[in-house]
C-alpha cells in the first residue's frame, strides 16, 4: 500500500483555504493536507521571531506527516518566516524537501495588471511592515510604485463571521479610502492576505471604476502548476488520489463551520498538536 505523500498547505487560520481551493481546482488529482494553527492565530501582529518559530513548527509537523512540499498559504508567514526557513532550516530536514510561499508568485505578475504602474496593497500589519511586497515587486517591475495600507480589523471580522455586516462595510470603506488617498493613479489593488477574498464583493463595490482587484489564489495555483512541471521528480513523488485531509490546532467543530465559508463545501477536520 502506497504511503500518502500530499502537498502540505499551511496557514495561521482559515485564510489559506482560499489558496487551497484554487490549488485543488488547478491540480484536481493531487493529494493535499491542510494545517490551520487556529489556536495561535492571528499571526499578523506577532513578532518576526514568534512567526518564524510557529511557522517552522508547522512546517516540521507537515514534513513528519509525509509532505515533502509545503506551501505557506499565509502572507504573514511568507513575509516573516519563509526566507529564514529556506536558507537556515531546510538543509537539515532533507535535500528533497521544499517550502514555498505566496508573496513571490504574486509579485512576479502583479505589475502586468497595472497600466498606471501604481499598485495598492492591503494586508495585515505584519505583512505591510515587513515591506516584502515593495521589495519583491521592485525586483520584477522596477517602474511600479507600491502603496500599502494595513487593515487590522479585516481578519477578525472574517474569523468572527461578521464580514457581511454594515459595521464591516464601514471599516472596509475607511481602510480603502486611506489607501486610495495615497495616490489617485492606483489602478490595481492586491489583496495581500488570504482571508480577504471573502470581502471581494464588498471591496469591488467600494473601489472606483477602473480599479482592478486581485486575489492570490489563482496566481499561486498557476505558479505551483508551473513549478511542478519544472520539478518532475517532486511531482512524481506526490500521491494523486484526489484526497485532502484537514487539521487544526484548535476546536475542530469551529474550524469546520468556518471552513465551509472559505471553501464552499463541508469538511471534517482532525486535531493537531504542534
Amino acid at each position: 500500500m502506497q504511503t500518502k505523500k500530499p502537498i502540505g498547505v499551511f496557514d495561521s487560520g482559515y485564510g489559506g483555504l482560499t489558496i487551497l481551493k484554487e490549488l485543488q481546482l488547478a491540480l484536481p488529482t493531487h493529494d493535499f493536507m491542510y494545517l490551520g494553527d487556529n489556536a495561535r492565530a492571528p499571526y499578523g501582529p506577532r513578532s518576526y521571531d514568534t512567526v518564524y518559530q510557529y511557522t517552522l513548527e508547522a512546517v516540521d509537523w507537515l514534513f513528519d506527516k509525509g509532505c515533502d512540499l509545503v506551501i505557506l498559504a499565509c502572507n504573514t508567514a511568507s513575509a516573516k518566516a519563509l526566507r529564514t526557513i529556506q536558507q537556515k532550516d531546510l538543509a537539515s530536514r532533507g535535500s528533497h524537501k521544499r517550502v514555498l510561499g505566496v508573496i513571490r508568485p504574486t509579485t512576479e505578475v502583479v505589475g502586468q495588471f497595472s497600466s498606471s504602474k501604481q499598485v495598492g496593497i492591503v494586508g495585515t500589519k505584519g505583512t505591510v511592515e515587513s515591506e516584502s511586497y515593495p521589495t519583491e515587486i521592485a525586483k520584477f517591475f522596477p517602474d511600479v510604485k507600491v502603496f500599502q495600507h494595513a487593515c487590522p480589523m479585516w481578519v477578525p471580522l472574517i474569523e468572527n463571521r461578521a464580514y457581511n455586516t454594515p459595521g464591516a462595510r464601514y471599516f472596509i470603506e475607511q481602510d480603502l479610502k486611506s489607501l486610495l488617498a495615497q495616490s489617485a493613479k492606483i489602478d490595481t489593488l492586491l489583496l495581500g492576505c488570504t482571508h480577504y477574498p471573502l470581502l471581494l464583493e464588498t471591496i469591488e463595490s467600494l473601489v472606483p471604476n477602473g480599479v482592478k482587484v486581485l486575489t492570490q489564489g489563482a496566481i499561486v495555483a498557476a505558479s505551483l502548476v508551473n513549478y511542478l512541471k519544472r520539478h518532475a521528480d517532486m511531482d512524481a513523488s506526490i500521491t494523486k488520489n484526489n484526497d485532502c485531509v484537514f487539521y487544526t490546532t484548535d476546536a475542530t467543530l469551529d474550524f469546520d463551520a468556518h471552513a465551509a465559508d472559505f471553501l464552499g463545501y463541508s469538511v471534517e477536520s482532525l486535531p493537531a498538536m504542534l
